[in-house]
């Protein structure tokens, strides 16, 4: 089928619940893809930061296709081999003491709600189960992560949602304290960068004192690094910028390398709060996702791998400061998590840039985002930053 034949057949079966683009991709290598008229797109996406190895990466289809040969599932009665090394490699590479694997990022931000809930009620009892977040925060699409989500547009029409989320301004430590004297915190949950709040930057000084107040009062800090962890942002964990601990990490997106994966880590004090059956997940530490996603951390951890993921980042920045002149406000980056806030809207840009061959992302209300494959070429990003000098010059002689 072609792109119009496959989009026509997809939309009579699949619930319209997302805006998409008129193609159907269909096959690509690296961070070079083609749809189903054979039409070629660079892709700054990564399938919103998943593919964090870009397409059909030898090393993950053999690590993947091997472990299928062997065996595709195995339920959690049981113990299987992929999960332990993962959960292994995780550990080490965080610092932390125990992993919870589920399937996706919002299953994540649950188990890491629950197991603070469950550490404040052991230790405190009821009455100490509020979780703080931040304004233009994302944090997932079930009830309880989009409780915690904020951003007023994602909550119309899903009401009541679980209770207890409270928000506060990011980089705002006098709303903190405030919230901390109502003296019913158990957490608070912050993104070391808002992606889709539109990559938004957060202090580091304001995270340091945010872990010295928790610290006082007994609160978890919880860093949601669903979008910003393993090797997005130059580290393996954005949150290793603020040069703090945390008590609680969600992960997803880019650990599978594509295939569905999510997890929680936590420090010493949290290993065992969740002890048997206070939580679970059919598919949680799936023995193929969890051979795929070792390939990636044993790729992106290398200290080489990282610095050349903040060289690319800092490449496509000075390109588009270079051409792209008094159509851009601000550029907003961390290794290759990168929001141009453009003049203008960006679903023009992205639509624009998709029509010439370049798939790229939006976010908040003026913010074109850029989540390229980690290992993207010099080459491949040379094609993509072709495409989008020539849209931005095509918008600035428009003006």
């Amino acid at each position: 089928m072609n792109n119009e034949q496959l989009i026509k057949f997809h939309d009579q079966y699949v619930m319209g619940t997302y805006a998409r683009y008129k193609i159907a991709l269909k096959e690509g290598k690296g961070s070079t893809v083609f749809d189903a008229d054979g039409k070629k797109y660079i892709d700054f996406t990564s399938g919103i930061g998943v593919n964090s190895l870009g397409v059909s990466h030898e090393g993950w289809v053999a690590a993947v296709s091997g472990q299928l040969n062997k065996i595709q599932h195995v339920s959690n009665y049981y113990y299987s081999e992929p999960s332990a090394k993962l959960a292994k490699k995780l550990i080490e590479l965080s610092g932390m003491s125990r992993v919870f694997f589920g399937n996706s990022g919002a299953e994540a931000v649950e188990g890491a709600v629950k197991l603070a809930r469950k550490y404040s009620f052991d230790k405190y009892g009821e009455g100490r189960g509020a979780i703080i977040t931040l304004r233009d925060s994302f944090h997932g699409r079930t009830m309880t992560a989009l409780a915690a989500t904020g951003q007023d547009a994602f909550h119309n029409f899903f009401f009541p949602f679980p209770e207890g989320f409270r928000f506060i301004e990011r980089n705002n430590l006098d709303e903190f304290k405030r919230e901390v004297e109502n003296k019913d915190v158990c957490a608070i949950i912050v993104e070391p960068v808002q992606g889709e709040g539109g990559v938004n930057l957060i202090d580091a000084e304001y995270i340091r004192e945010l872990r010295r107040i928790c610290d006082e009062h007994d609160i978890l800090l919880v860093f949601d690094e669903v979008q910003t962890g393993i090797a997005r942002t130059g580290k393996v964990f954005a949150h290793e910028y603020f040069e703090v601990e945390a008590d609680i990490i969600t992960l997803a997106k880019g650990l599978g390398g594509g295939l569905p994966i999510g997890a929680f880590v936590c420090g010493k004090k949290l290993e065992g709060v969740l002890d048997a059956g206070k939580h679970g997940s059919t598919f949680g530490g799936n023995p193929v996702v969890c051979a795929g996603a070792l390939e990636v951390l044993n790729i992106v951890s290398k200290p080489e791998f990282l610095a050349e993921v903040n060289k690319k980042g800092e490449y496509i920045e000075q390109k588009i400061k270079a051409f792209a002149g008094d159509l851009i406000i601000e550029i907003r980056r961390r290794g290759l998590m990168i929001g141009v806030q453009v003049k203008g809207e960006p679903k023009k840009y992205a639509q624009e840039c998709l029509d010439n061959g370049l798939l790229v992302l939006t976010a908040g209300t003026d913010v074109v985002r850029f989540l390229p494959p980690l290992n993207i070429s010099y080459e491949e990003l040379g094609e993509g930053l072709a495409v989008l000098e020539k849209i931005f010059k095509n918008e600035e002689s428009e003006l």
